[in-house]
């Protein structure tokens, strides 16, 4: 892959990369769609995808399966 340094007046031009973009040539044919990397700074990669009552609920739960059944019934969804 092709490695291309964004300088601050380019990175500024191409609106600093906050959203996805198009590079289009002068007859406005597009050349290529640019989806920004996101920022792992903006995750708290420590908290849990669910919520804490979420969390508890399940543990509460009596209703378990065991990794075969559960083997089966995604081979069932085949």
């Amino acid at each position: 892959m092709t490695r291309v340094v964004v300088d601050a007046a380019l990175l500024h031009k191409l609106g600093n990369l906050s959203q996805p973009l198009e590079l289009c040539d002068d007859s406005g044919r597009v050349l290529a769609q640019v989806v920004p990397m996101p920022s792992l700074h903006e995750y708290d990669l420590t908290e849990p995808p669910i919520s804490e009552n979420e969390i508890e609920r399940r543990e509460a739960s009596d209703k378990w399966y065991t990794t075969e059944q559960v083997l089966e019934r995604l081979r069932g969804l085949e």
